[in-house]
């Protein structure tokens, strides 16, 4: 299997674990995951923030930890890497506000690279208009800007994935299974055991 190089978009309290765990996980099989953020460089941290589901009307919120990036938002440019990333939590409220940000995810979607967003992930994919005439799944918060972007929002278990093609989203972190699986798919990723 040829390793894939993945760029992953990330901001301080993006969801510690839909930050850490693709980010680890994609690594651990071989592949190269370049984690960014607007602003800031290679070496400098970002700040998470955990995510729980206690039995409240939404998620709580705990502070998580801090992640150290491992590139230049700066020096980046969709055609040098074969699949885009986009976890959850808080930053995607703020990195949807940023025309670079949403000039590279459009970059991706026009050439029909993987894309893969969780959770809160959809606000950025919703800004950067890639969801015209798609279906795609997120945190159930974020349906309405997945119906106001062209979207179709499609609601799921928690721990589902759904892939549109191209495009492979999900709820939340407790899909990181089957979300990170469906998403090795679609880059081609072989495990054999």
């Amino acid at each position: 299997m040829a390793a894939k190089k993945i760029l992953m978009l990330v901001g301080d309290y993006a969801e510690d674990y839909e930050t850490m765990v693709p980010f680890q996980a994609l690594c651990m099989v071989g592949h190269i995951v370049h984690a960014v953020c607007p602003d800031k460089v290679a070496g400098e941290t970002v700040r998470t923030a955990i995510h729980d589901f206690e039995g409240d009307q939404t998620y709580s919120e705990k502070p998580g930890h801090n992640f150290t990036l491992n590139a230049d938002f700066a020096e980046v440019e969709a055609a040098a890497y074969d699949a885009l990333l986009i976890p959850g939590g808080r930053a995607p409220e703020y990195l949807r506000l940023n025309p670079e940000v949403l000039r590279l995810v459009k970059a991706f979607a026009d050439a029909d690279k993987p894309i893969a967003a969780v959770c809160h992930g959809a606000q950025v994919l919703a800004a950067a208009g890639v969801l015209k005439g798609r279906t795609c799944s997120a945190y159930p918060a974020c349906a309405p800007e997945v119906r106001l972007a062209g979207g179709e929002y499609v609601e799921l278990p928690v721990d589902a994935v759904h892939v549109d093609g191209n495009l492979v989203t999900a709820p939340a972190w407790p899909a990181h299974p089957a979300w990170l699986a469906r998403f090795l798919e679609v880059l081609g990723t072989r495990i054999e055991l």
